[in-house]
């Protein structure tokens, strides 16, 4: 518990020493300010393993794009927004555009192009963000989205929205499914952090071309299979 609080108090802290002390890279071209955030969450993977006793292990790298790319994750943790961009070379990230407002995250997010979606537009939310993938794509970034929207403890029953299918469909781009084991050690909910080992699987992609409901059961099919997987070595 001692080593799960002081680890929370230093993560919180070194968020702030990056975002404030390197702050004058938000006025420099975009690859500085991503240059800020890949250091933070390599800083925090470290922290997490040397303070919390929480090792990361990247699984599946021959899976992982190069270029432009659409990634599909399971999501259980706040660290499956933070560890992909250790691995991935220029990754952005769906986001609740209520959050831009915030100062650093929010000016960070903005600066280095991740998309931001205003929920409550539907309809709206859904082109918008079909329209910003393919900006990012053409600048040959990799997408991650998480399929279910919000962070789910493990055990919870599968919710995949599809907002997925749309950028499936309006893309043609083959999708990289990512499977994972956060919340067996970060939790949803409170600052307990627990030792072992967890592992963030990529899977071999999906091609392009399916109808939506095959798409969607394969996708889901995957992912879950391989975080289950991943679930029973994590306990």
């Amino acid at each position: 518990m001692v080593r799960s609080l002081v680890f929370v108090l230093w993560l919180y802290l070194s968020m702030a020493v990056f975002a404030v002390g390197l702050s004058p890279a938000l006025l420099l071209p975009y690859r500085q300010a991503m240059w800020v955030i890949r250091g933070w969450a390599r800083f925090c993977l470290w922290g997490l393993r040397w303070i919390a006793g929480v090792r990361v292990e990247f699984r599946g790298l021959e899976h992982r794009p190069a270029g432009a790319a659409l990634l599909a994750g399971k999501h259980q943790s706040m660290l499956d927004v933070i560890a992909p961009f250790a691995v991935l070379p220029d990754n952005c990230f769906i986001m609740k555009k209520e959050l831009l407002p915030l100062p650093f995250f929010g000016w960070f997010a903005w600066k280095t192009g991740m998309i931001a979606v205003d929920r409550s537009a539907h309809s709206k939310a859904l082109k918008d963000m079909v329209k910003q993938a393919r900006a990012r794509f053409a600048e040959g970034r990799q997408i991650l989205i998480f399929p279910e929207g919000t962070r789910a403890p493990v055990g919870a029953p599968a919710d995949y929205k599809p907002g997925i299918a749309a950028l499936y469909r309006d893309l043609e781009m083959p999708v990289i499914p990512m499977a994972l084991n956060t919340g067996v050690h970060w939790p949803k909910h409170g600052f307990s952090r627990y030792p072992g080992t967890i592992v963030f699987e990529f899977l071999p992609a999906i091609p392009p071309g399916l109808k939506r409901g095959e798409f969607m059961r394969e996708m889901e099919t995957r992912i879950e299979a391989a975080t289950n997987a991943l679930i029973a070595e994590g306990l």
